[in-house]
């Protein structure tokens, strides 16, 4: 079926269904053929002008026709198993006698001269027999002719030799020779031509290499994993969509932050459609070389229309579906705009294809050319964002089915305690869950193996032995009980479910770990008293000691972030207005949308919403100030701190507000605490929290 078939043809052709399939294609001139022949040349060039040994002769007929007439003009002799082996070479002025016209008639041409032996005797024995025949021959020589005596030459097998000395340098020549074109082809092409260089390196993935992934290995993706399924469901079932006039998208574009699962559902694409499936990556087409990305796009949709129906899927699109036209530099991106123009071509040009459906993956489709985007080539945008509640218990339950858990390992309690975390997150925290439990000696992973995997994945590696001092000591348990007071206080801000002073990671000295409610929708207050929270390790300090020491960077960092984003994003400033100066794009480039004197009050106001938050906090911590030095000192004796040591200390939460992990595990608003208590930072739960702060907002790291 032609997917672009003119609106205006309305007779169908009847005549398709019986043109016949294009005939398979022969065998490929392989380059070994002439490899083969040029050895067969050089063997048979030695054969036919490499001179032979002569003509055989008897000693007796050498003795009275060569020797003594004087015609000779050396003897060389080697020793064989039992005899020895003499080649006559005879004067330059005696080949012309009649004797040795006919002497060479063994050669392969026929050709006499004195550079090559004339004829050749054997004898029986050793080298002395020789010497010894040759001296009894000459013994009664005319007065002045010297006596001739042989020059012993040390031979091997002869075909050895011949063998070492022509053959095995050819082949070395040869070998030497296709090394060099494969690698200068790039492996391609069968015999390594250096053309081959453009030729695709997509993988081909049919029915002799079918893939072991299947829908049933991806989770938490329905909305994605129907878009696609559609279009598998197509290639095996084009009628059911063609009987109602409809066509299949030409492309479609799977967008989603790294980690959420894009290639692995390109991955049960193939291993579904029961149709050749090509895969390659973007950089796949970028070379050093002029014209490469645009002869291998040329070349992959000539692949594909071969084995048409089929599915080409590009991984990290972005390598050359740029923008065109932005940020060149002295026509540095020339080759990879027209590796793009010739992608575009392919997908929807003037000739279209039929039968090919592209899908492609990127985590960064804001920097996409708008023509790649465009109906008739990315047709449909998925979106695979990270897994919501349901979302993550369904991967927790694919990822655990390797696993040998014990009874009391609940995937619902797991998800409820990972929020904001991604396909490959969860992955990774049952992997290390698995290598905790084996690392104990455990016959199985229990839940206690899977939150410390938790706690791995978010912190980092546990450093109880790094060597801190008292005093600093005291000042990260002092910080850390500042934050806990703050959000325990604070009616909008997340609980906290566990603190600690024991190092993670690379600079970490302490953090706490929060319980957020998964929401997409932050108010004003809700914002202020989450940096009221972050400023509460600060105020902490300022309080207790009367001096701030570096550990509140990080909270720094998060708190302005956020402060200029409610100021100049989100429109939350009165003075300011409602305005927004966000640029993910950089559409501005290096210049401001605001003057000079919109810069100076964003600062200002910017300044104020901060020391409001400082305020705010150190009146709170100076009214709590009993429970700050009970906490603190607790966590001193116990380093960690789970929400019931919080209870006991501090008493019950003044709000009656229930996080996520209540309404989808417990149902009541009372928290779990310890052993169910360890959950993720929440990154990546608000679009606030993502492009904002850039950091983990749930988790202080001082």
């Amino acid at each position: 079926m032609n997917d672009n078939q003119n609106t205006n043809e309305n007779k169908p052709i009847k005549k398709l269904p019986n043109i016949p399939k294009k005939p398979q294609k022969g065998s490929k001139f392989n380059i070994f053929w002439v490899y083969a022949a040029i050895i067969v040349a050089i063997i048979a060039a030695q054969f036919l002008f490499t001179s032979d040994t002569g003509k055989k002769v008897t000693y007796e007929t050498f003795e009275s026709q060569m020797l003594l007439p004087g015609d000779v003009d050396k003897i060389v002799a080697f020793q064989t198993e039992d005899l020895v082996k003499a080649e006559v070479y005879i004067k330059k002025d005696s080949l012309g006698k009649a004797q040795y016209k006919t002497a060479k008639n063994n050669s392969a041409l026929n050709i006499s001269n004195a550079t090559s032996p004339t004829v050749y005797f054997e004898v029986g024995g050793k080298f002395s027999d020789l010497t010894a025949k040759l001296k009894e021959s000459q013994a009664n020589l005319p007065a002045g002719r010297k006596p001739i005596s042989f020059q012993p030459e040390n031979r091997s097998n002869p075909l050895a030799s011949w063998f070492l000395s022509i053959i095995l340098p050819v082949l070395l020549l040869i070998g030497f020779w296709i090394f060099i074109m494969r690698r200068m082809g790039g492996g391609a092409g069968g015999g390594g031509q250096i053309f081959s260089i453009g030729k695709s390196k997509a993988t081909l993935f049919d029915k002799e290499s079918q893939v072991n992934i299947t829908f049933n290995d991806v989770a938490g993706l329905e909305e994605a994993k129907q878009e696609v399924m559609e279009i598998v469901d197509f290639l095996k079932n084009p009628k059911k969509y063609t009987n109602l006039g409809g066509k299949i998208p030409k492309g479609a574009l799977l967008v989603g932050s790294p980690g959420t699962g894009k290639t692995l559902l390109a991955k049960a694409v193939a291993g579904e459609a029961q149709v050749p499936f090509f895969s390659l990556s973007g950089s796949d087409f970028v070379e050093m070389f002029v014209g490469v990305g645009a002869s291998r796009v040329r070349d992959l949709f000539k692949q594909a229309k071969d084995k048409a129906p089929c599915i080409i899927f590009i991984d990290e699109v972005d390598a050359i579906g740029r923008a065109r036209g932005k940020n060149s530099v002295m026509g540095g991106n020339d080759e990879r705009e027209n590796t793009l123009n010739q992608l575009l071509v392919e997908m929807d040009g003037f000739g279209t294809d039929s039968g090919i459906i592209i899908l492609a993956a990127t985590n960064r489709p804001d920097v996409l050319d708008s023509a790649l985007l465009r109906p008739g080539r990315f047709d449909r945008q998925i979106s695979i964002d990270k897994p919501d509640l349901v979302g993550r218990e369904h991967i927790f339950n694919v990822h655990l089915k390797p696993i040998k858990t014990s009874a009391e390992v609940d995937a619902k309690k797991l998800s409820a305690q990972t929020p904001g975390f991604a396909g490959a997150e969860i992955a990774n925290v049952c992997n290390e869950a698995a290598l905790i439990a084996a690392r104990r000696n455990k016959e199985s992973v229990d839940m206690q193996d899977f939150q410390d995997a938790i706690d791995r994945v978010i912190g980092g590696l546990e450093k109880k032995n790094k060597i801190i001092s008292p005093e600093e000591k005291r000042i990260v348990a002092y910080h850390e009980a500042g934050h806990a007071i703050a959000g325990w206080f604070l009616e909008h801000a997340d609980p906290l479910v566990k603190v600690s002073i024991v190092p993670r990671g690379v600079a970490a000295l302490g953090y706490a770990q929060y319980l957020p409610k998964e929401q997409f929708l932050y108010t004003t207050e809700q914002l202020t008293d989450g940096m009221c929270m972050t400023m509460g390790g600060r105020v902490a300090e300022d309080i207790t000691f009367g001096r701030i020491s570096t550990g509140a960077q990080n909270d720094l960092e998060r708190i302005t972030k956020l402060a200029y984003a409610m100021v100049s994003i989100y429109g939350m400033n009165e003075a300011v207005g409602n305005v927004s100066f966000h640029d993910p794009q950089n559409e501005y480039n290096f210049n401001k949308p605001y003057s000079e004197k919109t810069s100076e009050l964003i600062d200002v106001e910017v300044r104020k919403l901060i020391g409001d938050v400082y305020i705010k906090t150190k009146q709170l911590l100076i009214d709590k100030q009993e429970g700050l030095e009970k906490l603190a000192q607790k966590l001193l004796e116990k380093e960690i701190l789970f929400q019931a040591d919080l209870e006991e200390i501090l008493g019950k939460r003044p709000f009656d507000t229930r996080t996520t992990y209540d309404e989808f595990v417990n149902g009541t608003g009372d928290q779990t605490p310890a052993a169910e208590g360890l959950i993720h930072d929440g990154v990546g739960s608000s679009d606030i929290n993502q492009e904002v702060t850039g950091l983990k907002p749930a988790s202080e790291n001082e």
